[in-house]
């Protein structure tokens, strides 16, 4: 940290320069082939952020196999030549408009609402998910229950996001890759205590059941070495119960943070609905706070990434006053493309339309047409 840094310094994630310190939160918008290739579409998408003034731009969630991963109908992959051809065809777009890109790499686990490859889904425990299938991206009624996973499920799982950050760095042309887990997908099933309950090595207390995203952590960053950046998003919400909180509090959260950054991160992208909020009751520290204290002493050198209703100037501001290096916007990057611009400018940022993700949140013609 240092006093008085603003949203337009320069950035750093490990060894990838950035223009500025803001950038666009990962989002989930279905507009890939059928059988998981971007389009032209998500091109032109990707690069009208980066001609709007991002100095990074995070990708929606990506899935990392030909088994359970996919987690929506519409929802591009990285698992072979063709996806990450495609993906290549975005990154240079991005890379054109002066824009560094990194890909999301996500496993969806229990809440695996339309997969091209399988009818059935896993999770760390045979434990129904909380909530319905969400609508806007295509869902239907509850969630099914997941088959507990095997260690060889769990050994593929791991194998399926090692491949995927090859194929982001050798083929598709990414500047790093993030690893989703956040928002209730697989790695948080694990992390969270009542959709885990596990009684090896993967789970019980809150040490253990961060354990598989800690080695997933270990596993990339030995496979795509020290030069190419790597990340890791967290939260204690959900997509499909909002308002959870970690049981183990303040110490937990310590706890998780610092595994993570000793396992070898670029990065720490924490993510709550409004990120400078308290992340307990009990406490008055942000997660933000608590990312940055967790990671000062173990490795210091580590980035952390803040979002959650940023998309106010003066919000963006107080989170990198609170320990953040990089400030995500996911309904403010969606409502304007151009927002470093017009903040940088003087001009108020316009307000998020709902429309943008109804009746499904797929990228949009008009979205397009401001990118222009």
């Amino acid at each position: 940290m240092s006093a008085g840094r603003t949203l337009f310094d320069a950035g750093q994630l490990g060894t990838l320069p950035l223009a500025n310190r803001i950038a666009v939160a990962p989002m989930t918008r279905i507009s890939a082939t059928e059988s998981g290739v971007p389009t032209d579409t998500m091109r032109r998408y990707y690069a009208g952020y980066a001609r709007g003034g991002f100095g990074l731009l995070v990708t929606e969630g990506i899935y990392t196999d030909r088994a359970w991963s996919q987690g929506y109908a519409g929802q591009p992959g990285l698992t072979d030549g063709e996806q990450a051809s495609g993906w290549r065809m975005v990154t240079d777009a991005a890379h054109a408009e002066g824009g560094r890109i990194v890909a999301q790499l996500m496993h969806a686990g229990a809440l695996a609402q339309g997969n091209r490859f399988r009818a059935d889904t896993i999770g760390p425990s045979a434990v129904t998910p909380r909530g319905q299938q969400m609508t806007v991206y295509a869902g239907n009624g509850p969630y099914a229950t997941p088959r507990a996973m095997t260690e060889a499920d769990i050994d593929a799982v791991i194998d399926g996001f090692v491949r995927a950050a090859r194929l982001a760095r050798d083929v598709a042309g990414f500047d790093g890759v993030e690893i989703h887990g956040a928002n209730g997908y697989l790695i948080d099933q694990f992390l969270t205590a009542h959709t885990n309950l596990r009684d090896d090595a993967w789970g019980g207390t809150i040490d253990r059941r961060a354990r598989l995203a800690v080695q997933i952590v270990r596993a990339v960053r030995e496979a795509v070495g020290r030069d190419f950046t790597v990340g890791i998003r967290i939260s204690q919400g959900k997509v499909n119960d909002f308002t959870h909180k970690w049981p183990e509090g303040v110490a937990g959260a310590h706890a998780v943070f610092r595994q993570l950054a000793e396992a070898g991160i670029d990065y720490l992208h924490v993510t709550a609905f409004e990120a400078w909020q308290p992340a307990f009751a009990d406490d008055a520290r942000s997660l933000v706070q608590l990312a940055r204290e967790a990671v000062r002493d173990v490795a210091p050198g580590v980035a952390i990434v803040a979002n959650g209703g940023l998309h106010d100037p003066a919000r963006a501001a107080e989170a990198l006053a609170q320990g953040a290096d990089i400030v995500a916007l996911g309904r403010g990057a969606l409502a304007n493309h151009d927002w470093p611009r017009r903040v940088r400018e003087g001009i108020a940022p316009r307000e998020f339309d709902p429309a943008l993700l109804s009746p499904l949140g797929d990228i949009k013609p008009a979205e397009l047409a401001a990118r222009a």
